[in-house]
């Protein structure tokens, strides 16, 4: 397998459509296509035009009327020529003009490989590579404006600068190695020292900005929980407006999660119903609250519910504190609110409760508004930079490590052989996030998780 091979594959979605697009890469893209297309020639025609024929088996045998988009190299995805057929979204039709462009000198691309060959052409960075896939899988209007800003370079342009103005020193203070002997200092150290702080406030608002940028990328996992009758079933109906859970006054209906999502705000919340929590003899019953227990501490939400009817102050005292112990934010909500004790709602008023009655819908809406103010940023705009990747984030906190020993270095007195080598880590871990220095397995690693034909 070559990187000079010409690659094809389905771009759109599997399954039946009103069209589908296949893909070709490489150099000898226009020419295969040639081969199959009836129609004008394509290689005599300029980049960047359509054109309508009929591709043929080696019968001369129609199999379907299509519009071929031409790409001439550079000026195309992947700088390669690309040629792109538009035909009918016949799973039939598709592996036909696959299977025949293949005979004719194409492979299947691997997933991700045309999206790899922009990156290795240098038609963008890794991080832009990145937010391509970001952008497929964008399901909010917040995710897809992130993705949009990283893709145009926003991000990219912010490491690049950082990792210039280190290269400048870095570069002194190489200089100032070959002179060792001759005890010359080119880089100051108050203006280097003055440069890290600068980067270092710089590098910790992007790392804190990760919070915002993961829940708006991969949404708020949000498990609701409780004891069994407590409504939680219903809320999880109410709040998707659909009968997603089966409903029932008999305890421990539900057995195992149930979830779906739905975007409040323009953030998504996955909200997972669980199997009540209390002690059981019931084998199936017990594994479906172990599993709401494990729910629990993966979730970055819980809503934690109570039925108002059939519960007092001191339980709801001690199951709050056992919320309290997993360190993840939550919220209480009495449920049942037309049936419940005015006295205790007295009581439960003054920690922080939100009273509902999913059954009825009441006070849903409060319940909402709630939810938001726990993960409430204003939406994101055109070059708002926000860490939204595991990995960047990771090499990021790398950074900041790397030059939190830059300072200590300087302020005690460090020579200069040991700061070069800290400094150097640090444009280490920057030239990773966007591809300057990149190893087989990190390539293989991102473009991996791409759908094949991007």
């Amino acid at each position: 397998m070559s990187a000079h091979d010409t690659i094809v594959a389905l771009s759109t979605a599997e399954g039946v459509s009103g069209i589908a697009v296949i893909r070709l890469s490489g150099t000898e893209a226009i020419q295969i296509a040639d081969q199959v297309f009836y129609g004008k020639k394509l290689i005599d025609q300029n980049t960047h035009t359509i054109h309508f024929g009929t591709i043929r088996n080696n019968e001369k045998q129609i199999i379907d009327e299509v519009l071929v988009s031409l790409f001439k190299e550079p000026k195309s995805f992947t700088t390669e020529n690309m040629v792109e057929i538009s035909c009918h979204g016949s799973p039939v039709i598709i592996q036909e003009i696959i299977k025949l462009l293949i005979e004719k000198g194409t492979r299947l691309a691997e997933p991700g490989e045309f999206t790899k060959r922009a990156f290795l052409h240098g038609r963008f960075d890794l991080a832009q590579a990145e937010a391509v896939a970001d952008l497929i899988n964008a399901e909010t209007n917040n995710a897809r404006q992130v993705a949009i800003n990283q893709m145009r370079g926003g991000f990219s342009n912010e490491i690049n600068q950082l990792r210039e103005e280190l290269i400048h020193f870095a570069s002194l203070i190489e200089l100032e190695l070959d002179f060792g002997e001759e005890d010359v200092e080119f880089a100051k150290r108050d203006d280097l020292k003055a440069l890290i702080l600068k980067i270092q406030s710089y590098l910790q608002k992007l790392i804190q900005s990760f919070d915002q940028g993961n829940v708006i990328k991969n949404g708020v996992p949000t498990v609701i929980a409780g004891k069994p009758n407590a409504g939680k079933s219903t809320l999880l109906n109410v709040l998707l407006n659909e009968e997603k859970a089966i409903v029932s006054d008999i305890a421990g209906t539900t057995r195992d999660s149930i979830e779906d999502e739905i975007v409040l705000g323009g953030i998504n919340f996955r909200f997972i119903d669980t199997a009540g929590l209390r002690d059981t003899k019931d084998i199936i019953e017990a594994m479906g609250v172990e599993r709401t227990r494990e729910k629990m501490k993966k979730a970055s939400l819980i809503i934690y519910m109570v039925d108002l009817t059939n519960t007092t102050a001191d339980e709801i005292k001690k199951e709050t504190k056992d919320l309290i112990e997993l360190g993840i934010p939550f919220i209480k909500v009495g449920n049942k609110l037309d049936k419940a004790d005015a006295e205790l709602i007295d009581t439960l008023r003054k920690e922080d409760f939100i009273f509902i009655s999913a059954k009825h819908n009441e006070h849903i809406e409060e319940l909402k508004e709630k939810i938001l103010s726990m993960f409430q940023w204003s939406s994101v705009k055109t070059g708002d930079v926000l860490v939204t990747n595991l990995r960047h984030f990771e090499k990021l906190s790398q950074t900041k490590e790397s030059l939190d020993r830059v300072l200590i270095g300087l302020n005690g007195s460090v020579t200069g052989d040991l700061l070069a080598m800290d400094i150097r880590q640090a444009l280490h871990y920057l030239g990773e996030i966007t591809g300057t220095i990149t190893t087989d397995d990190l390539l293989e690693n991102i473009f991996s998780k791409f759908c094949i034909g991007k």
